[in-house]
């Protein structure tokens, strides 16, 4: 996939293109068929398939943000919009002259002058230009003057609604991150690199790999079941393992970090400085403060039998075979 981060002067492979245009925040299902849909348009003209997303978010350049925000940090956006087979990524930068520009402008100038599209692709509740002026009726009246065809996706959603961010945002922030999913079409993901930490996890019987959580919408505070995925740096995609993980604050232990704490199961290695995926598929219960050390370790024991349990019905990672057995372990009492 080739990467433009600019519009003007692109160069005569990087132009003609049927682009899908959108912020993506998440990729989800109503995402990819806009992308699907202009693959299809790219396929019988025999030309490049293209997106031209934005960064950062324009709600983080605009003030309209309270508390974090976005479903997928721009390295998960990036990887998942590059899985598509996308050709070219319009990555283009948003500041306060994109925010300031016209919609004609948009179109004139970035989309026929610097880009020179040849079919523009957008999803039924698009909108772009100078306080959100344009949208696909603007498109289609100015498509004959510009050379370039237009179409609209409208896709019919699930048993949330439409596939929209806005859903799968609402979803993931009640701890619902199989509802998330099936918006999203795959489970939420978080990464970053493992850091060292107090080793309690470890004197406790349950070593952790810790991730802190920063700048990013998350799920609501508990014990979830997921999927890490340890990259080993050799290029051959992430080594995908079974884990159970609690996200929080740890209110045991009287801390107010937010921290990733995940217990990679039937694992002995070292993780610190690697880094680490995190792919959510059931929450388990709420993060709680317990009275003692016993009680919490007899709870650990619990929920990693209860992660045991939902992750041996999962496919794992894109239907991917897990690691090692998931043979559910007896529960503490």
């Amino acid at each position: 996939m080739r990467i433009y981060r600019h519009w003007r002067e692109v160069p005569a492979e990087g132009r003609g293109a049927v682009v899908a245009i959108g912020n993506f925040d998440g990729v989800h299902l109503g995402h990819q068929a806009v992308i699907s849909d202009a693959r299809r348009v790219a396929q019988e003209a025999g030309a490049p398939l293209a997106v031209l997303t934005f960064e950062p978010h324009p709600r983080e350049v605009l003030g309209q943000m309270d508390g974090p925000f976005r479903l997928t940090p721009f390295r998960i956006k990036l990887r998942e919009i590059a899985e598509l087979d996308v050709d070219i990524l319009y990555l283009l930068r948003f500041d306060k002259n994109m925010a300031s520009l016209a919609a004609d402008d948009f179109i004139d100038r970035l989309l026929v002058g610097g880009l020179g599209v040849s079919h523009v692709v957008v999803g039924y509740d698009f909108a772009f230009g100078r306080r959100r002026g344009g949208n696909f009726a603007l498109l289609q009246e100015r498509s004959e003057f510009g050379g370039y065809q237009v179409s609209q996706v409208s896709v019919k959603g699930t048993d949330y609604g439409k596939y929209s961010a806005s859903e799968a945002r609402a979803r993931l922030v009640a701890g619902d991150v199989a509802g998330a999913a099936e918006i999203l079409g795959r489970p939420w993901e978080i990464e970053g690199r493992v850091q060292h930490g107090e080793r309690r996890g470890r004197k406790l019987g349950f070593a952790t790999a810790n991730i802190a959580v920063t700048g990013t919408l998350h799920p609501a505070h508990g014990v979830y079941a997921l999927w890490a995925g340890i990259d080993r740096g050799a290029g051959d995609g992430p080594e995908w393992r079974p884990a159970v993980a609690n996200l929080g604050r740890r209110p045991t232990f009287d801390e107010n970090e937010l921290l990733l704490e995940v217990h990679v199961l039937d694992f002995d290695g070292d993780l610190y400085g690697q880094r680490l995926r995190a792919q959510f598929v059931a929450r388990v219960r709420p993060e709680r403060r317990f009275d003692g050390l016993d009680a919490l370790i007899a709870q650990i024991a619990r929920d990693t039998a209860r992660a045991r349990e939902l992750l041996s019905a999962d496919k794992g990672p894109g239907g991917v075979s897990p690691t090692v057995s998931l043979t559910t372990e007896s529960a503490l009492q």
